[in-house]
């Protein structure tokens, strides 16, 4: 067996997988009531940015502070899972998670483990997160990666064309390419943060920092392959609450076709 920890980013009390290669992560803990979970404010850690950070504060301590082979990140409300698809729609979540021996088998083939990739179809990337969103967040970030790391540019600009991606900060991998990953995307985002702050936004809104990085793990690990080529396989996730898609479909037209950006998470 493989010596991989996963954390599960919550910052409420939740059902969590029994299963020791699983680490309930409290993000967020700083000045917060203790829920009985490992929190993300000991050692090294970045805890009082989760407002605007948002899981990416559980990221940051695991990558500081962990010392296992293979790290990975999932949230409480969604779990990464091999179960064919007729039985994540009957079986209850508890018998759904990826095992630590399934994992440790995937990652015998595999550098990298991912979502299925979410597809967009009528849009790109880059026009989903500006109608959605704030165009900003991404133009300013493309200015950072110009003047920091101009390699990555050209990926950049390929990965927001795209019409889908790996999303929701979700991945396993070893250690070795977490920490290239981090060594990476931290210095951007800390940038980011002094070009653009998020105490100009609602509360809802200055969370972008977390969803700029699900793209840039995009521009990440389309850059790393060039150089290195990597053995990339998604699998299914199993939502733990229920998601209510009419809502989220007609958010997604709206902001599409009418210029409504979101102001909920859903």
């Amino acid at each position: 067996m493989k010596d991989i920890k996963i954390i599960i980013a919550t910052h409420k009390q939740y059902f969590m997988p029994s299963d020791e290669m699983y680490l309930p992560l409290h993000v967020g803990k700083l000045g917060k009531q203790d829920l009985g979970y490992q929190g993300d404010e000991t050692g090294e850690n970045i805890s009082a940015k989760n407002p605007s950070f948002c899981e990416l504060t559980g990221l940051y301590w695991a990558w500081k502070n962990l010392p296992n082979d293979y790290l990975g990140l999932i949230h409480y409300r969604r779990f990464f899972s091999v179960k064919r698809a007729s039985e994540r729609r009957k079986q209850p979540l508890e018998s759904l998670y990826l095992t630590s021996e399934e994992a440790s088998k995937l990652l015998e083939q595999y550098d990298v483990i991912v979502p299925k990739r979410r597809n967009y179809y009528i849009e790109t990337l880059y026009s989903h997160y500006a109608n959605t969103l704030h165009a900003e967040h991404l133009d300013v970030a493309r200015e950072i990666i110009a003047e920091k790391c101009g390699q990555f540019l050209e990926s950049f600009d390929e990965v927001m064309k795209q019409r889908g991606g790996y999303m929701f900060n979700m991945f396993i991998m070893p250690k070795e390419l977490v920490n290239n990953y981090c060594s990476w995307l931290f210095p951007i985002l800390f940038e980011l943060e002094k070009r653009i702050p998020a105490e100009q936004y609602s509360a809802f809104h200055a969370r972008f920092y977390g969803r700029v990085s699900e793209l840039l793990f995009n521009v990440w690990l389309k850059q790393y392959s060039k150089t290195k080529p990597l053995r990339v396989k998604s699998i299914p996730f199993v939502y733990g609450e229920k998601i209510n898609w009419f809502k989220k479909g007609s958010a997604f037209l709206m902001a599409k076709f009418f210029g409504k950006k979101y102001d909920k998470s859903f």
